[in-house]
């Protein structure tokens, strides 16, 4: 930790008594903490207005509320709902003394955080699964994904979401600290956190990896397995425009699921939450700032029926 936001701290607040925890944020000089700052200032401005504008979008041309865009509806939500319950704090930790959080509110953060985080891969794996219908059984897509399937589908990922987080979320609540209440995060993750614990933290890092492990795989599983079936009905079409018109009705969820799947398996599968703390937290960075800002983009950049509309809206038509 920097000696300077050490003493900081220690003027006022003894690190290894009961008080507030302290996170830790991006020590460095203070050119860099300020390059940072408007750094995830403007990804996070850019994340809400992006996914706001998809949702205004959907809302407001009858030819994008369908399915797909429903579901691409929740996941803008969850996103800019997943980057404020992260961001905000993250913020606050490159103003002195601003990274102070109680134990109740890094409980809540943690919990809101990873709920969010483990419905955005159901969420994922319902959009896999609704572009195999759409792609290889069209003619009974209509039937098989109604409105009320539909949203049957994106409650159960919210709910399954929020669930799958309760459990290990009840059993770090239970812990004790009495050592070093500095956490080396830019929010309340579960690893560093438990880390700084005085109790045996082996049932809580066990049902916490069983959990993560459960949840990236089924839905990946889900997800796999749909892409598979994708992909052999596109090979199987005669013309290539008609394969790279199917191949472009699931190209901009594809993206987002590889980088969704690439910056999250490192961080919640593994067996040691106390070795590369550092790096965790700069992969952390990927997951929580940069995807979710990039998504609208990819939606927007790579949808022609997203990009329709934003014409149309732009010119007022």
């Amino acid at each position: 930790m920097s000696p300077k936001y050490s003493m900081a701290w220690g003027a006022g607040q003894n690190l290894s008594t009961p008080g507030p925890f302290i996170l830790l944020g991006f020590p460095g000089p203070r050119s860099l903490r300020i390059g940072l700052f408007l750094l995830f200032l403007v990804m996070y401005l850019l994340t809400v207005a992006g996914n706001l504008a998809i949702i205004s979008l959907v809302g407001a041309h009858r030819c994008l509320q369908t399915p797909m865009y429903f579901f691409l509806c929740n996941l803008s939500f969850l996103e800019i709902w997943f980057t404020t319950a992260c961001v905000p704090k993250t913020l606050a930790t490159f103003v002195p003394l601003g990274g102070a959080i109680s134990l109740a509110g890094c409980a809540t953060q943690m919990y809101f955080v990873f709920s969010l985080g483990c419905t955005e891969y159901f969420l994922l794996a319902v959009m896999a699964y609704d572009r195999y219908l759409a792609i290889c059984l069209p003619l009974r897509y209509s039937g098989i994904m109604t409105p009320g399937l539909a949203t049957r589908l994106a409650l159960g990922s919210w709910l399954c979401g929020f669930s799958a987080i309760t459990v290990p979320a009840v059993l770090i609540a239970r812990l004790s600290f009495c050592g070093s209440r500095v956490i080396n995060h830019f929010f309340c993750d579960i690893a560093p956190w438990i880390v700084l614990s005085c109790t045996d933290t082996q049932v809580v890092e066990l049902v916490s990896f069983g959990i993560a492990f459960c949840v990236i795989l089924g839905s990946c599983g889900i997800t796999l397995v749909s892409y598979a079936y994708i992909i052999t009905t596109i090979i199987k079409i005669p013309s290539a425009q008609g394969r790279h018109r199917a191949f472009s009705t699931c190209s901009s969820h594809l993206t987002v699921v590889l980088i969704w799947y690439g910056s999250t398996i490192f961080l919640h599968v593994r067996t040691s939450v106390e070795s590369s703390l550092d790096l965790t937290k700069a992969i952390t960075v990927l997951n929580t700032i940069v995807t979710p800002v990039l998504n609208p983009f990819i939606y927007t950049l790579r949808n022609k029926d997203v990009k329709e509309a934003l014409r149309r809206t732009v010119q007022g038509k």
